[in-house]
């Protein structure tokens, strides 16, 4: 593939060899300096509004699960997720939210983040590191991260239905309407209504009309 042509000046070919002398650094300074170059070549891209333009390499200790997950995956699933990454190396990074402490919480990916950390072999291939991209900015709002976690999770993985009850519980108490969950969510009105069901929390239910309850008194002879 041709880099470039005569029509640029020799600065884009002075780049490139300075990128080259990086291959002498340290792992760390490195990986960091090509995260830097990363970003500033994201900073001009087209596509600078989708995050898989922009892959970083993270320390895995930087990288943490969120509390909300609801998608489960059985072991031997595990297993096989363990022994791709493993044979075929990462082909998908996490995808996270970093906060104000410069960690990132992880939005979906939460079993590559484990392998990546867990699996030895892995660990030690990627040198302790992790694959990120960071979701947009303006979804950083936890009620945003939740939603964005269920669209990644639903067309592939199994999710508890406890913890997806416990998610439109949630996502209630923050003001969101059955419409909203279910278009965010990729669910409809049925399944918003049976999640909230789950908890038997009256709160779940009180834009909702119901009959009056039978009294005992009404069957009385």
């Amino acid at each position: 593939m041709k880099l470039f042509d005569s029509s640029l000046n020799s600065n884009l070919e002075n780049i490139i060899i300075a990128i080259e002398q990086l291959k002498d650094l340290d792992i760390d300074t490195l990986v960091n300096s090509l995260n830097v170059i990363k970003l500033k070549m994201h900073e001009i891209s087209p596509f600078s509004t989708e995050p898989v333009d922009c892959v970083l390499w993270v320390k895995n200790k930087e990288v943490y699960a969120n509390d909300y997950n609801p998608n489960s995956v059985a072991p031997p699933e595990m297993k096989l997720l363990e022994r791709s990454i493993d044979a075929d190396g990462y082909t998908q990074p996490i995808v996270t939210m970093q906060d104000d402490n410069e960690n990132f919480e992880v939005v979906d990916g939460f079993h590559r983040n484990r392998v990546g950390k867990e699996c030895p072999a892995v660990t030690k291939r990627i040198h302790g590191f992790l694959p990120i991209v960071k979701i947009n900015t303006e979804r950083s709002d936890k009620t945003d991260r939740m939603a964005s976690t269920v669209r990644h999770n639903r067309a592939r993985g199994k999710h508890k239905v406890e913890s997806m009850s416990d998610m439109v519980i949630y996502l209630k108490r923050r003001n969101w309407s059955d419409n909203k969950i279910a278009k965010e969510l990729g669910m409809d009105a049925d399944e918003v209504l049976r999640l909230a069901q789950v908890t038997g929390l009256a709160e779940a239910f009180k834009d909702k009309d119901f009959s009056t309850a039978w009294e005992a008194a009404d069957f009385e002879d």
